[in-house]
């Protein structure tokens, strides 16, 4: 498989993280790239990906809860569409995350997950993902 492989998402809250470490691995199944690297790209600026663990739930219900005490939806903001908060949240997410395959599998550690994360939902979301 050669290209950019582009998922559809749908976030149904406002800020949600989504585990997209399947689909991830479904593109690196597909490639059949046994060594390299798998790129995870957003293009909203308003969501971000990220990696973390997977394991428990209250990990992102704790980054969720404690990222909306320091950028409430509510402040000192001067963009005019009122999401400023997302677009600051979605920086410190960042865009984009590299996984190297090892051995036709992604190189995580045993709790990790890569995310989609929205801050501006509900919204029809995209994410790319190409395997070199």
């Amino acid at each position: 498989m050669k290209g950019v492989i582009e998922y559809s998402l749908k976030t149904s809250n406002d800020d949600q993280f989504i585990d997209i470490t399947n689909l991830v691995k479904k593109a690196v199944d597909e490639s059949g790239v046994s060594d390299g690297m798998a790129v995870v790209f957003c293009p909203h600026t308003t969501a971000g990906i990220t990696i973390n663990e997977n394991a428990d739930p209250d990990v992102t219900r704790d980054i969720l809860v404690n990222l909306d005490k320091v950028f409430p939806k509510v402040g000192d903001y001067k963009h005019v569409e009122g999401n400023s908060h997302a677009h600051i949240k979605a920086s410190l997410m960042g865009s984009s995350q590299q996984i190297i395959i090892e051995n036709g599998k992604l190189k995580l550690g045993t709790w990790q997950g890569i995310y989609f994360t929205e801050f501006d939902g509900p919204r029809d979301r995209k994410v790319f993902v190409k395997i070199i």
